[in-house]
């Protein structure tokens, strides 16, 4: 750490700088609706890659599905693009258009 040494009684000593740590930004989960996407797909994609009960899962699936999207987590940024990038990569193995996007929150 930076600082420059200060004399007193004898005894020289180094003042330590102060630095703030600022939090990191956070980016939201969108997941969005769509026809193709079957609802228990949705559900297992929510409790197998964002680690929700079974309850929560079905409780945000169903937003989706009747809003049309709904935001399923919030993370730093390397989180949030590791999830989405798993969730879109399991649905296009099962052949779903599923859309999950992030953005800044």
């Amino acid at each position: 750490m930076a600082g420059k040494a200060k004399e007193g009684s004898g005894t020289a000593f180094k003042e330590r700088a102060q630095y703030k740590q600022k939090e990191p930004n956070h980016y939201e989960i969108i997941m969005y609706n769509d026809d193709f996407t079957p609802m228990d797909f949705v559900v297992q994609i929510l409790m197998l890659v964002f680690h929700k009960s079974e309850a929560e899962a079905f409780q945000l699936m169903l937003t989706v599905h009747k809003g049309g999207q709904a935001v399923v987590g919030r993370y730093t940024y390397d989180i949030a693009a590791s999830k989405r990038a798993k969730a879109i990569a399991l649905a296009r193995e099962a052949g779903y258009p599923f859309r999950v996007e992030m953005k800044e929150a």
